[in-house]
């Protein structure tokens, strides 16, 4: 199916307003807190508070109709070096009623200022502190973006390699999962990506890697070995350079014996569902999100 007009107008737009490169780390991050700003006005039926896992501070979404007993525990994207809770309530408010469950978003802490493994640490605490208030490992959903979805993918090799209860799925948006960036869509997709470019995803990775080196399956989980861990959806756009990354965790998965669903899309771009209710593309792929749960039985 084609890109609908609202989603292709949004994509040059994109493109156009992203054209500067170089941007130091302060300035990503105060692009990334206005660009959080542009949305439709969120829904009053759908409560937003603040809430603390285990000394983290987290966002708090509930849906109006909300399934009891459940819960996501988003990690958002930005590279490990910016992003927050605020710039990521766009896709986040939306995601939470798709799919009418509770979405819980960590503020974890960003490189360069605190890099590797302090944002794994941090979310091995929220899903912790989530344990610790009464929800079981399979009433968890691990998802994330980009950074984020990498992030989940670590988090989920780290809670099967410490022992701890495991989520009940993972849905990965467009992840990096390879921080050394060695996928050939980063060559074969330089063009028809919209949002990065490889220069700045090695100075990023390098910035949260600190001392450790790039192959630890912890920050690259495309490394890691996927035997155990729960059933997983990733979703990608065809044009991305982050391409490979989704890829190459669907083939060692699949192979791990993982139930795994890889979607890949036409002519969108990176994390397209950041845009949340602007292109009706970000329905569509969380509604591709409940399905897949629902054929699982966990909602």
């Amino acid at each position: 199916m084609p890109a609908s007009l609202r989603s292709r107008f949004w994509k040059a737009a994109i493109r156009l307003a992203l054209k500067k490169k170089g941007l130091s780390i302060p300035e990503l991050r105060a692009r990334s807190e206005r660009n959080g700003r542009v949305h439709p006005p969120f829904p009053r039926d759908t409560v937003i508070e603040e809430i603390v896992l285990e000394g983290l501070r987290c966002a708090d979404l509930r849906p109006p109709r909300e399934r009891p007993g459940r819960v996501v525990l988003y990690l958002h994207g930005g590279g490990y070096v910016t992003g927050s809770i605020e710039s990521y309530l766009m896709l986040c408010v939306p995601l939470a009623r798709a799919l009418g469950l509770r979405v819980v978003v960590p503020e974890y802490r960003l490189a360069p200022e605190h890099p590797y493994p302090a944002a794994l640490e941090d979310v091995l605490k929220a899903y912790r502190g989530l344990l610790a208030r009464g929800y079981s490992g399979s009433d968890i959903v691990l998802a994330g973006d980009s950074a984020g979805g990498g992030l989940c993918l670590a988090t989920a090799l780290s809670l099967r390699d410490s022992g701890d209860p495991m989520p009940a799925a993972v849905i990965c948006l467009s992840p990096w999962a390879d921080l050394s960036n060695s996928g050939a869509s980063h060559a074969a997709n330089a063009k028809s990506e919209v949002l990065l470019d490889t220069a700045t995803l090695d100075r990023w990775a390098a910035l949260y890697a600190g001392g450790a080196r790039l192959e630890d399956p912890y920050l690259s989980p495309v490394r890691g070995d996927f035997r155990g861990l729960p059933p997983l959806l990733i979703q990608v756009d065809r044009g991305e350079i982050l391409l490979d990354d989704s890829r190459t965790v669907a083939e060692k998965a699949r192979a791990a014996g993982v139930d795994l669903s890889l979607s890949v899309w036409d002519g969108l771009w990176h994390v397209w569902p950041a845009l949340g209710d602007l292109v009706p593309e970000s329905g569509a792929a969380f509604a591709e999100a409940r399905t897949f749960l629902e054929a699982r039985s966990i909602l």
